[in-house]
């Protein structure tokens, strides 16, 4: 192994050097955490550059999910008394998007609860995204579960240019927070996807309980499976679910993670979702230390911002929001 220095480091990313579990990347998790933020956010800069991407979802179908993810409210398994409802028709989902695209919101997508779809669901969801894509600009995304490749590809035809399917956690620690699906059916599902011509957002959230040589390891594993946007939740705990009591996560904890992961990824969208509120000024800090993008809006698990504010954070940080007729 090779020990490296923060200095040295960022000079061979931006030579081509990729980071790997071969290499010696121990300091990470002592060295100043203000040095690792500047280091991070000179990656991203020279990488992504100040072009931020901003999405939002609705949750198509809610609740009375049958996965035992310990962290979900949606999970039939907990005890959470959150929303349940079936598939949302077609008007009130476009009314969703076309407001957020009014707003400045680059992508949407739609999210289901379940392991999958039923095959109704599945052909209403694909007349929805037909009707999307040719009446408004917006990218569109989806995160329905687990589908088979040739539903894969009747996205792809629908208009749908982006699937949304996280790993959660480090393989390791996979089996402490869901045992009905496994941490292989999530990448088996991840190359189903790619084969069908989706690029794939894949992140997790960190505050689970796992470590940070877990959460280094999920770095690792979606730089390994090609993933060009990562959402990092950090888990405010939700009560009725098995996680209620786990201490919440410090502001530190986040930043040094939101810059490892950009060291490991530095040509991936590093994506904020929930959670943002547990660091000051909803995480502005972050996007100074790596972080390159965010989920904004109406949505599942809020970032406690809203499109204007987070709009006016970015334009304060000189920072550009990508065009909306910006289309994939």
């Amino acid at each position: 192994m090779k020990e490296l220095d923060l200095e040295t480091l960022v000079e061979e990313i931006k030579n081509g050097k990729r980071l790997s579990r071969e290499d010696d990347v121990e300091f990470l998790k002592t060295c100043d955490l203000q040095e690792l933020q500047k280091a991070a956010d000179d990656i991203r800069k020279y990488f992504v550059g100040d072009e931020v991407d901003l999405c939002s979802i609705i949750a198509g179908k809610s609740g009375n999910c049958g996965e035992n993810c310990k962290f979900c409210a949606q999970s039939a398994h907990n005890h959470t008394n959150c929303d349940v409802y079936g598939l949302l028709d077609y008007e009130t989902i476009y009314k969703e998007a076309k407001g957020n695209e009014k707003e400045g919101v680059n992508r949407f997508a739609i999210v289901i609860s379940g392991h999958h779809p039923s095959e109704e669901d599945f052909e209403k969801l694909i007349e929805i995204y037909k009707k999307m894509n040719s009446n408004l600009h917006i990218n569109l995304c989806a995160s329905l579960g687990f589908l088979t490749k040739e539903q894969f590809e009747k996205l792809y035809d629908a208009g749908v240019r982006n699937y949304h399917n996280n790993i959660e956690t480090s393989r390791g620690y996979f089996s402490s927070i869901c045992t009905t699906h496994s941490f292989d059916d999530k990448v088996a599902n991840i190359k189903r996807a790619q084969a069908a011509g989706l690029k794939v957002c894949s992140g997790g959230i960190i505050g689970l309980g796992e470590t940070m040589d877990d959460r280094i390891d999920m770095a690792f594993d979606l730089f390994e499976l090609g993933i060009s946007s990562i959402p990092i939740n950090c888990l405010i705990p939700i009560p009725g679910t098995p996680l209620e009591n786990v201490n919440r996560l410090t502001k530190e904890e986040i930043e040094r993670t939101v810059a490892i992961f950009r060291l490991i990824n530095p040509e991936a969208d590093i994506r904020m979702a929930a959670g943002r509120s547990l660091v000051d000024e909803n995480g502005k800090v972050l996007f100074e230390g790596g972080a390159s993008a965010t989920i904004t809006g109406n949505m599942l698990t809020t970032t406690g911002s809203t499109i204007k504010s987070d709009r006016e954070m970015f334009i304060s940080m000189e920072r550009k929001v990508l065009d909306i007729n910006t289309r994939e």
